[in-house]
């Protein structure tokens, strides 16, 4: 079990949404960032660069109901740590989700759909996700609510011919040369960009910081 410090934030302001202007290309990148490091950063640069985003959303999520929570940071040290990070005027750190209540992205999406719908979201998401993504609970929801971005990671280049994901919604993936549309596109839309890769990853770390 996760302690309370893990899932809460004193806080106040880090739970608040965003301001965005309405017809905002938004980015909402969710993770537990445990901890945030150069290969979220990079995954972050290259979606803002080739959509044309307005803003990334960095939402940091209380916990991740497929991953352990025995090793996970309290929220506030991961929200501290995303924010050094995620150095950069149109990035934003928030941890919503505590709001919201919702411990799973595909919720998530729909109440941040609702409660904006003036704005363009776009998910985005590491390669080294795309595998395992169809475990998500509600997946299909994820891809039906929003259109997706999916940012190539180490190791993961060809998950995008072979993960459930990609085969099922194969019908509605777009080039990445036109990848900046991609925000303005009804879901399910997504599209897989290749970009410089990042050899960092948050396991990796934490096995450094107990050795």
């Amino acid at each position: 079990m996760s302690s309370p410090a893990a899932t809460r934030t004193s806080h106040p302001d880090w739970v608040k949404l965003p301001h965005a202007e309405a017809g905002n290309r938004i980015g909402i990148f969710g993770g537990s960032f445990n901890p945030p490091h150069s290969g979220h950063r990079a995954v972050a640069m290259t979606a803002m660069k080739r959509l044309k985003l307005d803003q990334v959303w960095w939402l940091v999520t209380p916990g991740n109901p497929l991953k352990d929570a025995a090793d996970l940071a309290p929220l506030d040290k991961r929200i501290h740590m995303t924010s050094a990070l995620a150095d950069h005027p149109r990035m934003r750190v928030t941890a919503h989700e505590v709001v919201l209540g919702t411990p799973y992205t595909a919720e998530t999406l729909k109440r941040l759909c609702r409660k904006r719908p003036d704005l363009n979201f776009v998910w985005i998401m590491g390669a080294d996700n795309l595998a395992s993504f169809h475990r998500w609970q509600d997946w299909r929801t994820i891809m039906d609510s929003v259109p997706v971005a999916v940012v190539d990671r180490p190791h993961a280049s060809l998950s995008v011919l072979f993960a459930p994901m990609a085969q099922t919604y194969g019908y509605a993936r777009i080039d990445e040369g036109d990848a900046v549309i991609l925000p303005h596109l009804a879901a399910p839309a997504w599209t897989f960009l290749h970009a410089p890769l990042d050899g960092n990853s948050s396991t990796e770390l934490r096995k450094r910081q107990t050795t």
